[in-house]
């Protein structure tokens, strides 16, 4: 797993408004999904930052990120709805960057994707 390089700032804002007072894996995957959920602003532009075997975007495909996915779908990873191909599909928000976006919703993006960049995991 790559590591990123630390950001002591953002570092603080995740352990301190994101996951604070979470014990284990669910508990800080519910507090992510809630965070995100919070934060986004839906509808939002994105763009797909990297191919994954689980997902049929491209690399630099443009799509809508129109919702968080349910909640029991992010157990492990943060899944954002898109619209594809006339339908909603669930991807990997580590797979996405927003391309036009609130501050709030490339703030709370950013977050996510230091967070897995550090190496963290949930469960």
């Amino acid at each position: 797993m790559a590591t990123a390089t630390a950001d002591k700032v953002r570092e603080e804002h995740i352990t301190m408004e994101v996951i604070v007072d979470t014990y284990g894996p669910e508990e800080q995957a519910m507090e992510w999904y809630y965070y995100l959920a919070d934060n986004l602003q839906f509808p939002f532009k994105g763009r797909c930052i990297k191919a994954r075997p689980t997902s049929p975007m491209k690399v630099r495909e443009e799509v809508s990120v129109v919702r968080m996915a349910p909640e029991e779908d992010c157990m492990h990873e943060m899944f954002v709805e898109i619209r594809w191909s006339g339908r909603n599909l669930a991807v990997p928000l580590s797979q996405i960057e927003p391309v036009q976006s609130e501050d709030k919703t490339r703030e709370a993006v950013d977050d996510w994707h230091y967070w897995v960049a550090r190496g963290y995991e949930l469960g």
